[in-house]
C-alpha cells in the first residue's frame, strides 16, 4: 500500500484518528510539536485496528470457490 493511497484518504484519516487515539489533528500547534514517525506509527496502525481507513483500504478475504454455496 502506497502512502498516496492512505493520505488521499484523509477525512477517514482524521475521524480515525480522533476515534482510535483520541488525537484531534486540527487542535493548533499539534502536528508542528510531533514528529512525521509519531503520526506513521498511528497511522499505519489505524490500518490493524477496527477503524473507517482499514474497511476502505483492506479488502475483504476472498472466499475460496469449494466453499461457496450456489444460489
Amino acid at each position: 500500500m502506497k502512502w498516496s493511497q492512505i493520505l488521499g484518504e484523509w477525512p477517514l484519516v482524521e475521524a480515525d484518528l480522533h476515534e482510535v487515539y483520541g488525537i484531534d489533528v486540527g487542535a493548533p500547534g499539534l502536528l508542528a510539536e510531533r514528529s512525521w514517525r509519531w503520526l506513521r506509527v498511528r497511522i499505519l496502525g489505524l490500518l490493524s485496528a477496527e477503524s473507517r481507513l482499514a474497511r476502505r483500504l483492506t479488502p475483504e478475504p476472498e472466499t475460496p470457490r469449494a466453499a461457496r454455496r450456489p444460489h
